[in-house]
């Protein structure tokens, strides 16, 4: 029987996820609602006394973002720069021929890379550093804007940025008060060569088809603003507004090619930022920051009260100082938390998911193409958005899954049994669908097979189902999960154990990324299989779906072996060897994937208590120093082993400034990962994964159970509260407080109904209809 798709059957499965489908990234749009309330307080901002070096933007530059639309900032008083990435400009695509040794190739012509699209500079000749005085920009999280000002000749000069969702474009405003004027001029250009573009616009497009463009608009009042060349040049204003958009003709349709190939996205871009200009620069801020806030407001988070002398420093020199004097800075460490959110805003709306640097880039090479990672990276992206209230962001994830599956169905189905992959099922079949390590836009791999990494896709999108008890999502994920678990049908082996007991094993496979290429049963795979089969049994009951396959599922689950410890390391084994194959101290923690994010391996009983020790062994073993996104994970798992001294070290250890690239927060706070003495790049899941670390120390969840603080450390004891925090099972906690113990929880469902809310071996019932909300008080007695 061939169990490869036709053409016909591939367009079939693409037309059926279509209905499901987003809508394209780039495309006309209503005029927005505008608003007109004025600014929120800025209690959450942070602020620098210098602005970014034109060849330091990616450690410097101050980002902004639309979900779809990103740049970063330099805020030089005299020279501004934008860098502007669209998230769909990509290289690349279906990348269907196989190398000789059976995986995908990885290359940015043939799996293809994030691109840049443009950049803007706005040149002020007489306004140079030093030139002006009491010079300071800020990054406003509550309001989404980034903000500069300075002094030159007794007038007070002040910039605004800010990328607007509603207007689909980026704004830069130029304003002043004591009587002064700008004069310069305004150069806005792509990056791969344009030819044919105008002052105001340009467009391009790439050898795999993907059609792009761009175009800018400046006004002003009083002076002129005027096309000169190839520049557009302002004299004797006294404001300036300059607005530009852009985008790509991608479109998340599978049987299209990922192509809109009606769209012209220069006229597109055209027409947004001729339609945002007939606006004034206030309306456009005050539209913008109320769409944003209806976000960032539904979270807030305080872990206590830094010191004055803290307060008096500028974030950069805050950093510095916490490093250099250990001291814990609860309000830095929360806020540090804010700005994750902040950037899940900007970067996760409307468009494709964030890949390893989000929509932010300083070139057109970005390390690992800047694309989808599958083994931990896109999965720790998303950890954040449910437990720090923003769900909403996590639908680019859901739809860039439910978009690529029919191509990833084909590839798989097509080549997952090439001779020469040596992943391939010893079965000879295949079935469903599974992914590479790396992925892109355009349904294609790269780098090697991931056999594991459907169902690693396939747990974030069931836990998010957890927190929001949405049964639209549910539906929407539904094929997925029915796919994963039709591969490894197809791909669990039976074995017998020394003690005579037939188990299930996964096939040949390397636990991410070390160790043997070829092992069968690593833990990595048989604890993600375990997920995989559990989570589509319950989806098919809710759903009442696939009665007879789901208990044919549940026959497989109750067969599949489970890891043990080693009496040679006392570790929880990786491989089905009592040996240690691989770097003990790794950057991954793949076989405690179930301590964290999953959590069959619990430290309250239920879980055999050899193998919490096995697994608390093998965390230790793996150190407490790597990587920001490694230290995340590490945080997570010693927050589930209630060990809060650690995870609260873990945490700190991501604040450490990045000095000469190494490991640690660069002065913009994005995460910065050594990949060599000297060189250090921007990886952003430590930005997401350690807020992720942040509230699961303050609050556990799993459907039907709540703990509150199960890993509070006395840096963050004396007193603090959480408003908002997502809880799987359908509930939002408010969390009160003191002295190390709780003094008052909230809980509103949002879905669910019944659960149990925990602290200190206690345990209270709560039970809710969704919408309803319940107090609790005296919790510590």
């Amino acid at each position: 029987m061939d169990n490869h798709p036709s053409r016909r059957s591939f367009l079939a499965l693409a037309a059926a996820t279509g209905a499901l489908a987003s809508l394209p990234s780039f495309t006309a749009s209503a005029a927005p609602l505008r608003s007109s309330e004025p600014l929120a307080s800025a209690r959450h901002q942070l602020w620098w006394q210098a602005p970014a070096d034109d060849g330091s933007m990616i450690t410097q530059g101050l980002p902004v973002g639309n979900g779809r639309l990103g740049a970063l900032a330099s805020n030089d008083s005299g020279r501004e720069l934008l860098l502007i990435t669209d998230a769909t400009l990509w290289t690349g695509g279906l990348n269907d021929t196989l190398d000789s040794d059976g995986q995908f190739p990885y290359g940015r012509a043939d799996f293809g890379s994030l691109t840049l699209l443009a950049r803007l500079v706005v040149e002020i000749p007489d306004h140079d550093l030093g030139a002006v005085s009491d010079y300071r920009r800020t990054l406003d999280l509550d309001n989404g804007v980034v903000s500069a000002s300075y002094v030159r000749s007794g007038v007070t000069y002040r910039r605004q940025i800010f990328a607007s969702r509603p207007d689909d474009v980026i704004v830069v405003h130029f304003s002043q008060d004591g009587g002064g004027r700008y004069t310069g001029t305004l150069t806005f250009e792509g990056t791969h060569a344009e030819t044919g573009g105008t002052a105001e616009s340009f467009a391009g497009s790439f050898a795999n088809g993907l059609k792009y463009g761009a175009a800018v608009n400046a006004y002003g009042s009083g002076g002129s603003v005027r096309v000169s060349g190839s520049h557009i040049t302002f004299t004797n204003c006294r404001d300036l507004t300059v607005v530009l958009s852009g985008g790509t003709n991608y479109a998340p349709d599978a049987a299209a090619g990922y192509r809109d190939p009606s769209l012209d996205p220069r006229a597109l871009a055209r027409t947004k930022v001729r339609t945002a200009a007939r606006h004034s620069a206030d309306s456009l801020l005050r539209t913008h920051a109320a769409d944003h806030r209806a976000l960032f407001g539904q979270f807030d988070l305080s872990l206590g009260t830094s010191t004055a002398d803290q307060r008096e420093l500028d974030t950069w020199a805050r950093i510095q100082a916490r490093a250099d004097t250990g001291d814990p800075d609860p309000e830095l460490e929360a806020a540090y938390a804010q700005f994750g959110r902040y950037l899940m805003i900007a970067g996760s709306r409307d468009s494709l998911p964030m890949g390893l640097q989000g929509i932010w880039l300083d070139g057109n090479d970005p390390d690992w193409m800047g694309d989808y990672h599958t083994d931990i990276n896109i999965q720790m992206n998303y950890w954040m958005s449910d437990r720090l209230g923003l769900s909403q962001c996590f639908d680019a994830y859901t739809d860039y899954c439910v978009d690529q599956l029919p191509a990833w169905t084909d590839l798989t189905q097509r080549l997952f049994q090439d001779s020469r992959n040596r992943y391939r099922n010893s079965s000879g079949k295949v079935a469903g669908w599974t992914v590479a390590i790396s992925t892109n836009p355009f349904g294609g791999g790269g780098w090697w097979w991931h056999p594991a990494g459907n169902a690693w896709l396939c747990q974030s999108l069931w836990e998010h189902y957890e927190f929001t008890q949405s049964r639209a999502h549910l539906e929407k994920i539904y094929p997925l999960l029915k796919g994963a678990c039709e591969f490894w049908e197809a791909r669990l082996l039976t074995t017998t154990l020394d003690d005579g007991r037939e188990v299930l094993i996964a096939d040949s496979d390397w636990s991410p990324e070390q160790g043997p290429l070829d092992a069968k049963g690593i833990t990595y795979a048989q604890e993600q299989v375990w997920m995989l089969f559990g989570n589509f049994r319950t989806a098919a009951a809710e759903l009442k779906r696939d009665a007879g396959y789901a208990g044919t599922i549940g026959k497989l689950r109750d067969r599949l072996y489970l890891p043990v410890v080693s009496p040679k390391t006392g570790w929880l084994e990786e491989w089905m060897s009592p040996d240690n194959l691989g770097e003990t101290t790794h950057r991954h923690l793949s076989p405690l994937i179930n301590l964290f994010p999953g959590d069959r391996i619990r430290p309250d009983g239920s879980t055999p208590d050899d193998i919490v020790k096995g697994a608390t062994a093998l965390l230790t073993a793996r150190g407490m120093d790597s990587f920001g996104w490694a230290n995340a994970w590490r945080a997570l798992c010693w927050s589930r082993l209630k060990d809060a001294d650690k995870a609260y070290q873990l945490v700190v250890r991501n604040l450490r400034p990045s000095d000469n690239g190494s490991n640690g927060t660069s002065p913009n706070l994005f995460d910065i990962y050594q990949v060599e003495e000297g060189r250090g790049i921007f990886q952003i899941e430590a930005n997401f994964g350690t807020p992720a670390a942040i509230l699961e120390m303050l609050l556990y969840s799993r459907p039907g159970h709540l703990e509150l603080l199960p890993a509070l450390p006395a840096a963050w004891a004396a007193s603090g509260k959480v408003t908002g925090a997502g809880a799987r099972g359908g509930f939002v906690v408010d969390l009160s407080w003191r002295d190390g113990k709780p003094t008052e929880a909230r809980i509103r469902s949002v879905g669910g109904r019944t659960t149990t809310v925990a602290y200190g071996g206690k345990t209270r019932t709560v039970t809710l209809k969704p919408g309803a909300s319940v107090t609790l008080k005296d919790l510590a007695r």
